[in-house]
């Protein structure tokens, strides 16, 4: 071959080989565009009362999550990742629907800030429209395994109002209450003694004052009606039967496990509840991997009374509570590896947090049972402190968000409702007031700051606090208007107590606000003064019209933690049997050996 048509071949040759090259590079970007606006599968992963200070990339060298942090290796951390409320039931509804909490009524005016049993009425109203619903509607299999805690019933033992597959879930496997120190008969019992001591108050109360009125009407002195006397006679056993209940019954009350509306263990057998959770999310995935799901994996780790298997008892340096966050991690492993066998790792965004913070008055005797929150003041139940609302954020998706980033701004767990929504093609409802933001222009770096400019933190219905993000200079203000009594002084939290009150004696009311700069001072040590900080009067005014503009936007609604929601009511008791002998181990000895 003559030296003129090799030069050329060869020429040719190196011009096709570069104009493939930027060819290909001219399209990664359109590639990169397409995998956002395609549907991709979710797969939430939220733990129960883990601390921010739990976790080894939130700063924990002593407790091992070598799987949660290989998600935050891969993915996005969040370190101002902030909870709507400092309680299970709040937060999770406030998660579930992109909304405070007191939009839907799922925040308490009273100190039943919480459903206190299944066969309450109060819950997740059905007119609240959650994500699964919105991802269900775009032509998602959606499923929830684990807890819910957002009630079951409204007026009937079946109308499952409140239930997990009337807010948008296809599958439900787990418990529809929460983890209790009742449900192991190995431990001592946790139903709240002061609630039991208040539903007997009450249930006098209302047994006095119905016989007066009886013997008013029968002597004549109190003009009453016959029909008046029988509903208050109602009440009076309504409130005996409740208290008289939460005596021995609570196991069979409230540690349950459901399949979708069919009750499977009353009680349920513990000892098999961590294997049978991971056997079920296992296999969500590998029934939906060949169309676009959502798997909401809402763990009961690490929330007392800490089940946890015979192999991780014992393994880590942090008793129980370090062996319960070590296996939840274990589980995390399980899942992301279910989600790497079935080659959906490229096509599936996996995000984990906590609802809230960690559990810091839960002792027995020296052994701590609660969680750790790290540098962070207060944890659960205290509307306004880091402790309690500061939580892990974490979100992996290989090829769209950035690996090993972490992200310094402010955002919310109601965040993830139009994060998730958007991606699934939906379109959040235009109808009410949504307080979560997209994520995903923050997660890709599309954008330099988070939308949130204010984050408002309630203890029930009370506010108390704010967070202001000012953008332009960096700084993130927090003014505190109510705070938790500590017991004893200085201590950290309500050990008196159990947990912090929002209102009433327990609390401090503060004129003018506590104030903090979080970017200076993110444990709340050191308060500011109009004598140290020049911005202190500018800051305190701007936060207040924040208040007076967000108030504004609230609308009345019922109440679902309403005294008579959270009583106990033996028509919506869910029953597996004949009620009142309810008692039923559809599981029976379930192959468990493999995982």
């Amino acid at each position: 071959m003559d030296r003129p048509l090799a030069s050329f071949l060869l020429l040719c040759f190196r011009t096709s080989l570069v104009t493939s090259v930027i060819f290909g590079l001219l399209l990664q970007l359109p590639l990169a565009q397409l995998s956002i606006v395609t549907q991709p599968n979710f797969v939430l992963l939220m733990a129960d009362d883990l601390g921010i200070g739990d976790v080894g990339c939130y700063g924990n060298d002593t407790i091992r999550t070598p799987n949660i942090d290989r998600l935050a290796k891969e993915g996005v951390k969040l370190t101002q990742h902030i909870a709507a409320a400092p309680l299970c039931t709040p937060s999770r509804a406030a998660f579930l629907t992109g909304r405070y909490p007191l939009r839907s009524g799922m925040d308490a005016i009273n100190n039943y800030r919480v459903i206190f049993w299944n066969g309450g009425s109060g819950g997740l109203p059905p007119n609240e429209t959650t994500f699964a619903k919105i991802l269900q509607q775009q032509g998602y299999s959606t499923g929830l395994i684990g807890k819910w805690h957002q009630g079951v019933n409204c007026e009937s033992r079946n109308d499952h109002c409140h239930h997990p597959l009337n807010h948008g879930f296809d599958y439900f496997y787990g418990m529809p209450f929460t983890l209790i120190s009742d449900c192991q008969t190995t431990e001592a019992p946790e139903m709240d003694r002061v609630f039991r001591r208040k539903l007997w108050l009450y249930t006098q109360m209302i047994c006095l004052f119905t016989l007066t009125a009886a013997l008013g009407r029968i002597t004549g002195l109190i003009p009453v009606r016959w029909k008046t006397l029988a509903c208050l006679a109602g009440f009076s056993l309504l409130f005996f039967v409740s208290w008289f209940s939460s005596y021995g019954f609570v196991r069979y009350w409230n540690c349950i496990m459901m399949r979708n509306h069919e009750i499977t263990e009353q009680p349920m057998v513990t000892e098999r509840t961590t294997s049978l959770i991971l056997r079920e999310s296992i296999a969500f995935i590998e029934r939906n991997k060949h169309k676009p799901f959502l798997l909401f994996l809402s763990f009961l780790h690490s929330h007392t009374p800490l089940l946890t298997t015979e192999k991780f008892l014992g393994k880590s340096s942090h008793g129980l509570y370090g062996d319960n966050v070590e296996e939840m991690d274990w589980m995390v492993g399980q899942v992301l590896d279910a989600i790497d066998k079935e080659d959906l790792k490229s096509t599936t965004l996996v995000y984990f947090a906590s609802d809230h913070g960690g559990w810091l008055e839960r002792q027995e005797d020296k052994r701590q049972l609660g969680g750790w929150n790290g540098i962070y003041r207060g944890g659960k139940a205290m509307g306004g402190w880091e402790g309690g609302i500061r939580v892990p954020g974490i979100l992996r998706w290989p090829g769209v968000l950035p690996a090993g980033t972490v992200i310094n701004e402010p955002t919310s767990l109601m965040d993830i409702y139009p994060t998730v929504t958007h991606l699934a093609g939906g379109v959040v409802p235009q109808d009410r007031v949504i307080d979560g933001r997209d994520l995903m222009p923050l997660l890709q770096g599309r954008v330099e700051h988070s939308e949130h400019e204010f984050l408002f933190h309630y203890c029930g219905i009370h506010l108390h606090a704010v967070r202001w993000y000012q953008k332009d200079s960096g700084a993130t203000w927090k003014a505190h208007y109510v705070t938790p009594n500590f017991h004893p002084l200085g201590a950290g939290a309500c050990y008196d107590r159990g947990f912090c009150p929002c209102f009433g004696e327990g609390v401090t009311h503060h004129e003018p606000p506590l104030l903090f700069d979080l970017s200076r001072d993110p444990s709340e040590a050191k308060p500011l003064s109009a004598d140290t900080e020049p911005l202190f009067d500018t800051v305190i005014e701007r936060i207040g019209r924040a208040i007076e503009e967000h108030r504004r936007t609230l609308t009345p609604v019922p109440e679902q933690l309403s005294l008579y929601n959270v009583v106990w009511k033996p028509w919506l008791q869910p029953c597996c049997g004949t009620f009142p002998f309810c008692w039923c181990d559809k599981e029976g000895d379930s192959e468990l050996d493999d995982l």
